[in-house]
């Protein structure tokens, strides 16, 4: 049997290589995202652990930012004299670290990176830790000096000597490169500019006697935690006020920073690994049950010449791990060069990593082989128990098991039973009223009704492919109407062929309603709620300093200006829950450009001295009212106590917004957090000023920032569409991916199916049909059978789209939009798909000599 097998399985090695190739396809994207995401944390850990200083000191930050606010955390720069007697420092150093800058040339473009990585301003303490060396020039001695690392002057072609302009929290400030310095470990993708300390002091921090951090390195002997407990000890009562971190602390703290950046790569790979597996099962599945079923006659001759049950079974099983096996190793192979792709594309946007320090774990073949063999294993499965149903007496006659009279009762039963649940759990999503509960019944029911269309989808075959190759007969004559019938000879066939394609079409359905949805709801709220004839804001959102609000103010043709600041507060509600949330402040003219529905209140009242403005909802649910008292905890760590002034009724502060809603005046949030840039600025026209002229004027004026744009309404539009649009381009990689291996499937089953009919198309090559006749019919039957994919796909999705967007109703994004465009060009696309998956197996089926395939066996 084992020979059999294995001679077996060498027959059919051509059949079996685009199942193959499925196989691949969803290895190399598992071993792919573990390499890439291993060598990158791996990479980062030894560089974090590498400059971490023995023991670090910050300013204690009751929570991290989720949204910047331009307030950098500071600390007295004596503390690093005072911690540099402590018994066991070798050393203590005062640091002064800055994000959020932005260096502009002499051109006024940009140094700084644009691809949303940060520009770091520091103190140039070099150590035997730093990350870079100098190589060219000297360090900075005084204000107007600073040094640059290489890669950046590399980038953009700066050297020493050029003039340079940094754009600090504290205002712009211009410079001389006199140094360059280069990296000795990878380079994270930022650009570094490094100055003295008292220049940083002074221009970064506006306080010659603060600094961000201070650096302790411990003498010889003393081990890291010892030295922690040592500087704790010797700040005393002031301990509470700064976070202590050995190194290990430090680089793991480092590392979590970066750990969402590399979550968002890994499980995007292994989503895409994810699709390929699903839509590779069907292929897998498809290939083995048409092999089964043309080899009945053998099966049954091995069951006469005594193999049971359990060896035909195992014989198809051992086929199928081979073919795992060379799929798993293959996919290793073009796993490890997906990898080396990703890093090298890392590198374009900046981040430049070694391929030579590409980490393989023990655990990426092992997942390899896992993915492969189980997948060509549980696919296998149910063709390897229907082969050892074969009878012996099969080998005496012309026999087959493809299916063609089994009933379909069983899978309408399941069908239906699965599908009911699945719609249950979908009308529950569209009238649920709590958002989570909703999510997580839309969920449920796009699992369920997905099953139950892949179940139950042969059953639909029949009637649905009557209606869409109802017009072959007339347009195509006898062609057309044996491509139709052979589309119908085998619906179980049909329907696990069409399923691959169903499934990443049924995807790209849903996820374009609820982008078509969400893009609309933006839409409308933008008009609804933005007054302003422009909003100045920064490219990446990043806040910037108030010198560029005061170019605006001189712009000659602006009438109102209004800033806007955000911070990350913290509320203690009246219920007990404890809300960490991103708060905004606005000046008192915020109604002359915004424009709020309010439930209780004004914005008066929101924005007065010691009050709030929160969403009604938000409110509702914690128990406060307009009068209520709510203590607020601000960054840097001072508290207040501030009353409820109105409540709003945007219909959209947890889809448009932040959580609650939160905002108050300017000068309470200046009051409390001091230090914060300007996030936003709303500029109106003054009383006759052409919008364009006044753009123009503003864009001048702004010409010295490149960082900030100047954007009306329908800037805002396209901004909030280019947004959504990487979803959707996500999506469509999928989708893409999807029909990479839906064509795979089409063509393995035409290929299959030309060898399962050759006598019979032998037969009618003999009694007349032409080469380009047959190949027409082939043509049609994939058409018919893609159409009929993207079809059942597309009807799916629908129904999963406008649950979706019932769901995102409750996050205030209430306008449903159906894109047709999009849905007709997919279903003419699924026609080409058909066309071009026809190609080969039709060329294969003309080129037949007529006598041979009649006699064929």
């Amino acid at each position: 049997m084992l020979k059999a097998t294995l001679r077996s399985f060498l027959a059919h090695k051509g059949r079996l290589a685009l199942s193959a190739l499925a196989v691949l396809l969803s290895v190399a994207f598992v071993v792919g995202s573990l390499i890439f995401s291993d060598t990158v944390g791996r990479t980062f850990d030894r560089l974090f652990a590498s400059t971490a200083a023995d023991v670090t000191v910050t300013p204690r930050e009751s929570f991290d930012e989720t949204i910047p606010s331009g307030h950098t955390p500071t600390l007295p720069a004596a503390l690093a004299g005072r911690l540099a007697r402590v018994d066991g420092v070798a050393a203590a150093r005062a640091e002064v670290d800055v994000d959020g800058i932005t260096v502009v040339d002499a051109d006024r473009e940009r140094v700084s990176p644009t691809s949303g990585a940060p520009t770091l301003a520091a103190v140039w303490n070099p150590t035997d830790r730093s990350p870079v060396e100098l190589t060219s020039g000297h360090a900075p001695r005084a204000d107007g000096q600073v040094m640059l690392d290489a890669d950046t002057a590399d980038r953009t072609d700066v050297r020493v000597g050029d003039r340079l302009t940094v754009i600090g929290p504290r205002g712009s400030f211009p410079v001389r490169v006199v140094g360059i310095a280069t990296f000795t470990t990878t380079n994270p993708g930022a650009a570094l500019v490094f100055l003295d300390t008292a220049t940083a002091q002074k221009r970064l921090l506006g306080d010659p006697d603060a600094a961000t951090a201070v650096s302790v390195d411990a003498a010889d002997g003393v081990p890291d935690p010892e030295l922690k407990r040592r500087v704790a000890q010797a700040l005393g009562a002031d301990a509470g006020a700064y976070e202590l971190r050995t190194a290990d602390e430090q680089a793991k703290s480092d590392v979590e920073r970066l750990g969402t950046f590399l979550d968002v790569i890994k499980y995007v790979m292994l989503g895409f690994a994810g699709v390929a597996v699903l839509v590779g099962v069907f292929l897998i599945v498809n290939t083995f049950s048409m092999l089964i079923a043309q080899r009945t006659r053998e099966l049954g001759l091995l069951r006469a010449l005594g193999a049971d049950r359990r060896q035909v079974r195992r014989s198809v099983l051992a086929e199928a791990l081979l073919l795992g096996l060379f799929g798993s190793t293959a996919g290793l192979a073009a796993g490890i060069g997906l990898a080396i792709g990703l890093i090298e594309l890392m590198g374009l946007l900046g981040m430049r990593i070694r391929t030579g320090e590409m980490v393989i774990g023990w655990g990426t073949p092992v997942a390899a082989y896992v993915v492969g063999l189980g997948v060509t294993f549980v696919a296998a499965y149910l063709p390897a128990r229907r082969a050892a149903g074969v009878s012996p007496m099969a080998a005496l006659a012309d026999a087959e098991i493809a299916d063609v009279g089994r009933p379909l009762r069983l899978r309408a039963v399941a069908g239906s039973v699965v599908g009911a649940a699945g719609a249950a759990a979908l009308v529950g999503a569209a009238v649920s009223s709590e958002t989570s509960t909703a999510a997580s019944l839309l969920g449920l029911g796009i699992l369920l009704t997905l099953v139950a269309a892949v179940v139950a989808g042969p059953l639909l075959v029949r009637p649905v492919i009557r209606v869409l190759g109802g017009a072959f007969p007339a347009l195509f004559g006898p062609v057309g109407r044996m491509s139709q019938r052979n589309a119908l000879r085998n619906p179980r066939r049909t329907g696990a062929t069409a399923a691959a394609l169903m499934i990443g079409l049924a995807l790209v359905g849903g996820m374009s309603v609820a982008s078509a949805s969400m893009t609309q709801s933006f839409d409308q709220q933008i008009d609804k709620t933005l007054g302003a004839d422009f909003v100045v804001q920064d490219g990446n959102f990043v806040p910037f300093p108030r010198e560029i609000t005061d170019r605006i103010r001189d712009t000659e043709g602006v009438g109102l200006v209004v800033r806007s600041q955000v911070t990350t507060i913290a509320l203690r509600l009246p219920d007990g829950d404890r809300v960490r949330t991103t708060a905004a402040g606005y000046e008192p003219e915020l109604d002359e450009v915004a424009h709020l529905t309010y439930a209780r209140g004004d914005t008066a009242a929101a924005l007065a001295d010691g009050h709030l403005g929160m969403d009604r909802e938000f409110a509702e649910e914690h128990g406060v009212r307009v009068g209520s008292t709510v203590p607020v905890e601000f960054q840097g760590g001072r508290q207040a106590r501030l009353t409820v002034g109105a409540l709003t009724d945007q219909e959209s502060t947890e889809g448009f917004g932040t959580q609650g809603g939160v905002f108050f005046g300017l000068a309470t949030l200046e009051k409390y957090a001091p230090g914060g840039q300007d996030a936003a600025v709303y500029v109106n026209g003054a009383p006759g000023t052409d919008a364009d002229a006044l753009r123009a004027a503003l864009e001048k004026a702004l010409e010295p920032y490149p960082q900030v744009q100047v954007r009306d309404v329908a800037d805002y539009k396209e901004l909030v569409h280019d947004q959504i649009a990487v979803l959707l381009y996500l999506v469509y990689a999928l989708l893409g991916l999807a029909i990479v291996i839906a064509v795979l499937g089409v063509v393995n089953t035409l290929a299959l199916s030309v060898v399962e009919r050759t006598r019979e198309i032998g037969l009618l090559r003999a009694i007349g049909l032409a080469r380009r006749q047959l190949r027409r019919m082939i043509r049609l039957e994939s058409v018919v059978i893609a159409v009929f994919g993207a079809v059942l796909g597309l009807a799916l999705g629908l129904v999963w789209g406008v649950c979706a967007q019932q769901v995102l109703a409750l996050q205030g994004m209430t306008a449903l939009a159906i894109p047709w465009g999009t849905i007709v060009a997919v279903v003419i696309g699924s026609a080409v798909v058909g066309v071009v998956a026809a190609l080969l197996p039709a060329l294969r089926a003309s080129r037949m000599n007529v006598l041979d395939a009649i006699a064929h066996e």
